[in-house]
């Protein structure tokens, strides 16, 4: 039997889901200045699993690479959910938080109104 795959499965669905702890603690304690540091590890990670001959350290430490990466957006929708209200503020850092509307979208990318926000108004 191979266990291969699912070594790589598990181990993808815990390193995920240690990431998203990271992301909140970190934007709370510091914002979202620490990017390139999420940046940084990202592609220190992905190019080490080129290099890695071992086939499950190498898929691992490129899972690794590829959540850090993701974290950067991630960091940034935190901001927002926090400014939503969804999640704690930090009140030593209260003046880089904006109150936003509702209907904002989370993604750092697009600016504006949500598509859900665009549905509930037709009905």
């Amino acid at each position: 039997m191979y266990f291969t795959g699912l070594i790589i499965a598990i181990s993808t669905f815990l390193i995920i889901g240690f990431f998203h702890p990271i992301v909140i603690k970190t934007e709370y304690r510091f914002g979202t200045r620490p990017w390139w540091v999420f940046l940084t590890g990202g592609i220190i990670c992905i190019c080490g699993s080129v290099c890695i001959a071992d086939e499950i350290l190498s898929s691992l430490i490129g899972v690794v690479g590829a959540s850090l990466l993701w974290s950067i957006g991630e960091l940034f929708a935190q901001k927002k959910r926090v400014e939503k209200g969804w999640f704690p503020m930090n009140p030593k850092r209260k003046n880089e938080y904006q109150p936003i509307d509702k209907d904002e979208t989370l993604c750092p990318l697009s600016k504006g109104k949500s598509i859900y926000a665009a549905k509930n108004k037709e009905e």
